[in-house]
């Protein structure tokens, strides 16, 4: 029964949440994506802003080789546009 339900499309598998960082009281989950040459850098970032939480979807064109190496970049990459932008990030 797996095998049909492989071929089929069966339940999606649970996507693994990583902890995020927090960094100046934004939430940072590194989310690199795989693509067909390494891994490009991209990122969630959350604040609570008014009671409301606030989501902004960073995505560079950036690639790595490696998932690990990509996912700090990731963070790097979100802690300078906080660092830069702050709240206006989620305009």
């Amino acid at each position: 029964m797996s095998l049909l339900s492989k071929l089929f499309g069966g339940k999606p598998q649970a996507q693994q949440q990583a902890e995020p960082e927090l960094y100046k009281d934004f939430a940072i989950f590194p989310e690199p994506s795989k693509e067909a040459h390494g891994y490009r850098i991209g990122a969630r970032i959350e604040k609570e802003v008014g009671g409301d939480l606030k989501i902004h979807q960073m995505i560079r064109a950036d690639t790595y080789g490696g998932e690990g190496t990509a996912i700090e970049a990731s963070l790097s990459k979100a802690r300078q546009l906080i660092d830069e932008q702050g709240e206006k990030i989620f305009r």
